[in-house]
């Protein structure tokens, strides 16, 4: 049985909520807060395996509260959004501070769709396999180097994220110079959020950031997120890049998928490449790291200590796709420290 606690300022909200996660069988919710007072006290109390946490809020805020959470009592937390510009801004502030995902509120009416096909009891279910281990100082972590191939300053870099991906990015483009190669993106995230979240990370590193868009040429100092919605983000050209979004079906599970935009890297960069595969649950993107490994890219993969969820890098590591294996913090390093 999940345990959730809810913290949710309207009590129809927190209702309704109660409801529709119990009515699962494998989800209980054992407390409801108006607050983030009263929240701070259960989840202290009950000790629960996931949050849902409204982030607009009286009194504390949500993103203060999550902030809390985070430092004093790292717990997945899964933010309810309200509809609005605001609403989807402080979400996407909520993910880069370490929310694990976002459950959008109905555009429409501001409150929860009639009937969501079971997707909030499936974000708690993720949710609840996210593991927040005790990370050891960056000075005493030290990357495992199995091989690197990168000889000069790469022409593109691409990277894949998922589940805890946007703090995560938020951390490695931090490290990011302010001319580095184009860099392309697929981060898994509603469509809803993708723009709020390339406005966040936008505001907090030193690169360019923004959505990226059909045959859009690609620059130096700008990194280009996926929209996230039903088109797969892939690189064309020769010399010079550009951005190509495509319908398709799902790939490795996901649309779009990192393993369509590493195989069109392998393919179309080769070996003046990165390619960084970050936290996040599955699969996507180890299959294509391995491709861009063998077409002589330099590759790099999250470490599990800095990892909301393994799975993704676990999975390239497994297939010798990852040239380098670095803490969060480092990445960065690594991906520009053989480009004398």
């Amino acid at each position: 049985m999940i345990r959730v606690v809810v913290v949710e300022d309207s009590p129809t909200m927190r209702a309704i909520l109660k409801t529709r996660l119990e009515r699962e069988g494998d989800i209980t919710v054992v407390g409801a807060a108006a607050n983030a007072a009263e929240g701070r006290q259960m989840i202290r109390e009950l000790d629960p395996d996931v949050i849902t946490l409204d982030v607009e809020m009286p009194g504390m805020n949500g993103l203060d509260f999550l902030e809390k959470i985070m430092q004093l009592r790292p717990t997945p937390v899964i933010i309810v959004s309200g509809s609005t510009q605001k609403g989807t801004d402080t979400t996407a502030r909520a993910l880069a501070l370490g929310a694990v995902d976002c459950y959008a509120k109905n555009e429409s009416s501001g409150g929860l769709p009639m009937e969501d096909m079971g997707r909030l009891a499936g974000l708690i279910r993720e949710a609840a396999k996210v593991q927040f281990p005790t990370r050891a100082p960056s000075t005493q972590r030290v990357a495992t180097e199995a091989r690197s191939s990168l000889s000069e300053r790469p022409r593109l870099i691409a990277i894949g994220s998922s589940t805890g991906g946007v703090e995560a990015l938020q951390v490695l483009l931090g490290g990011f110079p302010v001319d580095c190669p184009p860099t392309l993106v697929v981060q898994h995230i509603s469509p809803r959020f993708a723009g709020a979240v390339a406005k966040t990370l936008d505001q907090h590193c030193p690169p360019r950031i923004l959505l990226a868009e059909p045959d859009l040429p690609l620059k130096a100092g700008h990194v280009y997120i996926a929209p996230g919605d039903d088109r797969h983000l892939t690189v064309g050209g020769s010399m010079s890049y550009h951005a190509r979004l495509r319908r398709g079906e799902p790939v490795s599970g996901h649309l779009p998928s990192v393993d369509m935009l590493f195989h069109s890297v392998a393919e179309t960069v080769g070996a003046h490449a990165v390619g960084i595969l970050l936290t996040g649950m599955g699969a996507d993107g180890a299959q294509g790291l391995l491709a861009m490994a063998q077409r002589g890219a330099h590759t790099i993969c999250q470490d599990e200590a800095t990892c909301t969820v393994f799975g993704m890098p676990r999975a390239a590591i497994s297939l010798g796709a990852a040239g380098v294996v670095a803490p969060i913090d480092h990445i960065a390093r690594h991906a520009f420290s053989k480009a004398a």
